[in-house]
């Protein structure tokens, strides 16, 4: 990742023009920081010290950082239920699954409610994690109404004293209001039995500054609690967990590193911030 590395290397270099002062924040800006924060981060280096860059850049960006829990919440009394939302594509389903897998590692058990009625393929694909993982599936009819599906295995979850109830909910678009409104009526029906205790939202981290735009619309419908970015891998531009938590102020608690159910790794911000330097 290394973000600032080619800053760094120009301010220590001597003297810096106004075009290197340009070039840098450029590549700010294309790493998904953002314009507003690179321009923070120029005005910063630009007056620091050669010897004293590091301290200056990385006590802005540890500000930046959401102050928020990132651990999962356990309950000794009742399931902690877990909602999981996002927009299509961003690899919801198979967070999903490697949060299943995440739990079995802690020995908790889990039970998963398959509430992307309107996707027979997302589904399908839930219920063979649950085959592998050996996690029973709550599932419905095609089309069905999520909010049952998401009663019913709420229900199971409190009588058989299940840990974790996983709540894997359609991908929505964030610009369509019905849509988003449903993610309301899944949650209200769910804290009829037991109160979600966690709603995490997927975030392909490859989708930049929109994943912000994403970010603040789930936060006005249904609360977000935490993120967990997606295709946080070789391919992906690490500025945006930057920005999305200084922007949003939502913690990031697992980031999705490849395909497999065990490549889900816990948010650490001093290994995220480190990485930006080296």
């Amino acid at each position: 990742m290394a973000l600032f590395s080619k800053l760094l290397q120009k301010i220590r270099g001597g003297s810096t023009s106004s075009s290197d002062w340009a070039e840098v924040e450029e590549a700010l800006i294309a790493s998904d920081l953002g314009a507003k924060n690179a321009a923070e981060i120029i005005e910063i280096a630009k007056k620091s010290k050669g010897d004293e860059i590091d301290t200056a850049i990385a006590g802005a960006l540890n500000a930046w950082l959401s102050n928020g829990n990132r651990k999962l919440p356990i309950n000794s009394d009742r399931p902690t239920t877990i909602l999981i939302v996002g927009v299509n594509g961003t690899g919801k389903t198979t967070s999903t699954a490697k949060l299943i897998s995440y739990l079995k590692q802690g020995n908790h058990s889990v039970l998963v409610a398959a509430a992307d009625t309107f996707r027979a393929a997302a589904v399908e694909q839930l219920a063979t994690w649950g085959s592998r993982l050996d996690v029973e599936v709550v599932t419905g009819p095609p089309n069905g109404d999520p909010a049952s599906v998401a009663f019913e295995a709420v229900t199971k979850a409190k009588s058989s004293n299940i840990n974790y109830l996983i709540v894997d909910t359609a991908g929505r678009l964030h610009t369509k209001s019905g849509l988003m409104d449903e993610l309301g009526k899944i949650r209200r029906v769910i804290e009829k039995v037991s109160p979600v205790d966690e709603v995490l939202l997927v975030v392909d981290a490859t989708t930049g500054q929109n994943g912000i735009v994403q970010a603040k619309i789930f936060m006005e419908s249904v609360a977000v609690t935490g993120l967990i970015l997606t295709k946080m891998d070789g391919s992906a531009r690490g500025g945006i967990a930057l920005a999305i938590e200084r922007e949003c102020g939502i913690p990031i608690k697992f980031v999705g590193t490849g395909e497999a159910a065990t490549d889900l790794e816990a948010f650490d911000p001093e290994r995220y911030l480190n990485g930006l330097f080296s």
